[in-house]
């Protein structure tokens, strides 16, 4: 499971022109699934994710987490953070899971996430074509791959 943070003032998602989710302060993370995924991985991302100190505190430094500041969190499923890119020009998918395993997975994450935060985490929708609009704050972007634990 790869996941790309996104510290953000704001962000929203956008399917059809109607505005499925919206946030001020918090996280929008997008999550990429690979057929290999399990628990293990949701349940590593998901304490990384409310645990991760990149909140300022009130001298401007980076030490409170998502749980500190009681932020908020949207997550949009995005099977391109799984892309093969080392051969050729055109991008190469094969590695990211199908729905049928993408999907329990994706829906188990959002679970994992909303229970350790104590609060609902919004979501976009699985296979539609999004419009996900931010304002990065920082900007502070972070890449974890629950499979690369450095």
């Amino acid at each position: 499971m790869k996941i790309v943070i996104q510290r953000v003032s704001e962000a929203s998602v956008t399917i059809n022109e109607i505005k499925v989710a919206n946030i001020k302060k918090g996280l929008l993370i997008l999550l990429g699934i690979v057929n290999e995924d399990t628990q293990e991985d949701i349940n590593f991302l998901v304490r990384k994710i409310a645990n991760l100190r990149i909140f300022n505190d009130e001298n401007e430094v980076m030490n409170n987490s998502l749980l500190d500041i009681a932020g908020n969190a949207i997550v949009v499923s995005q099977f391109t953070l799984q892309a093969a890119t080392k051969k050729g020009n055109r991008p190469s998918y094969i590695k990211a899971a199908k729905p049928d395993v993408a999907i329990p997975l994706y829906e188990n994450f959002v679970k994992s996430l909303e229970k350790e935060l104590n609060k609902k985490v919004q979501t976009g929708k699985f296979g539609a074509d999004m419009k996900v609009a931010l304002l990065n704050d920082g900007p502070v972007t972070i890449i974890i791959d629950s499979k690369n634990k450095e």
